[in-house]
């Protein structure tokens, strides 16, 4: 299995309440891809850091191995949440994929 986890800081000038509606278009959009992407095996998005954090999103995801990786980069479901919902309002984006 191959973990795919993402960190990302939303734009600064969203105010308070464009953050949290941000935060669930992005949450719903991500966890809705359960079941139409091949291999995506598990999705949970986390909105809600303690004050300590510095990123305002987490996307922890579980795909069946890399070449499902790769082909869930360019899912049309997947690109069209990520441009949709997620590009627009990010400023900042880390990620680390590792098998485990």
């Amino acid at each position: 299995m191959v973990k795919h986890m993402i960190l990302w800081q939303l734009k600064e000038e969203l105010s308070d309440a464009e953050r949290e509606s941000v935060k669930r278009g992005i949450r719903e959009g991500l966890e809705s891809l359960i079941g139409k992407v091949p291999g995506l095996i598990a999705v949970h998005v986390q909105t809600e850091g303690l004050a300590s954090s510095n990123a305002d999103i987490l996307l922890d995801s579980t795909l069946e191995n890399e070449a499902a990786l790769a082909a869930y980069a360019v899912h049309p479901e997947h690109v069209a949440v990520a441009d949709g919902r997620v590009r627009p309002y990010t400023r900042t984006r880390l990620c680390m994929d590792y098998e485990c």
